[in-house]
């Protein structure tokens, strides 16, 4: 007898901009609505082992989407994308999940993200705070300026060069296999995506100025931070959360930028807590 996985998958169709967008994601569970957001360059699989926690889906409906231009997201119908350069910015980014949201009928859903997607946690309390009941940035910081370079997409630069880079940003504790799935899936991005996203990642997000203006108490904020993490250390994190008032921080020891993926045993022992007091705060 065939073995199936709980998850299912869909595609959806989002206006943002006046341009539709035909967007993909995959759900588990039931409960507290979660939007799941990949790091740049990736896709919604590196949630697969989190939607699959039993435990996690009876209190929480899972949804990993990917981004426009990322996995089974392709480009728009419609407009010549191909005549402009690929380049995410923090305006365009923040719709998504706030127009998914929408376009679902979600209530006050909780948000997760992992690098862009930590940033973009953070980002959301400031700018989107009442559409959203709780965020939990993965690998935030105020700002990581310098990331965005022109050899991020460049005709002698290949798939595999960022997929290492990448897989030097994970624990050496990481399961190897995992490290490995994780670079895969940056070996299968569209060559400029990741440049591309890297513009939100290291000039479009900037809360060096305004990271005092998240009102916690409005949308809680949890910020969490891989051990090995050097290019949004757990220092920046760290200093990140320090600024936001009502705000909690939590390192996590032996695992590196992609927590979810590399090592999501591990991984769930340090947000198992963080996604109960969201849910203790619905009950």
């Amino acid at each position: 007898m065939a073995r199936f996985d709980n998850t299912t998958g869909r595609y959806v169709y989002l206006t943002i901009d006046g341009v539709e967008y035909r967007v993909y994601f995959e759900e588990n569970g039931g409960g507290i609505p979660l939007l799941l957001q990949h790091t740049a360059g990736a896709d919604g699989r590196q949630w697969r082992h989190l939607l699959e926690d039993a435990d996690i889906a009876s209190q929480f409906r899972l949804i990993a989407y990917d981004l426009p231009y990322h996995g089974k997201s392709l480009p728009p119908v419609g407009p010549a994308w191909w005549k402009n350069e690929y380049r995410l910015t923090k305006d365009f980014l923040m719709k998504v999940p706030v127009t998914l949201s929408r376009e679902l009928g979600l209530e006050r859903p909780a948000f997760m993200g992992s690098s862009i997607g930590g940033h973009l946690a953070v980002d959301l309390a400031l700018h989107f705070p009442d559409e959203f009941r709780a965020v939990v940035g993965l690998e935030a910081s105020a700002a990581t300026p310098g990331g965005y370079q022109p050899f991020w997409h460049h005709p002698r630069i290949s798939n595999d060069f960022k997929a290492s880079v990448m897989y030097g940003l994970m624990s050496p504790g990481s399961p190897e296999s995992l490290r490995r799935e994780t670079a895969w899936v940056y070996s299968q991005g569209a060559p400029p995506v990741f440049k591309g996203d890297l513009y939100y990642y290291a000039v479009d997000h900037d809360l060096t100025g305004t990271a005092e203006q998240i009102d916690a108490s409005k949308v809680a904020v949890y910020i969490l931070c891989g051990e090995y993490d050097w290019a949004s250390t757990p220092e920046m994190a760290r200093a990140l959360a320090a600024r936001i008032k009502g705000a909690t921080y939590r390192d996590m020891p032996n695992l590196g930028h992609f927590p979810m993926s590399e090592h999501p045993e591990l991984f769930l022992r340090y947000i198992r807590p963080v996604l109960a007091e969201i849910a203790g705060q619905d009950a």
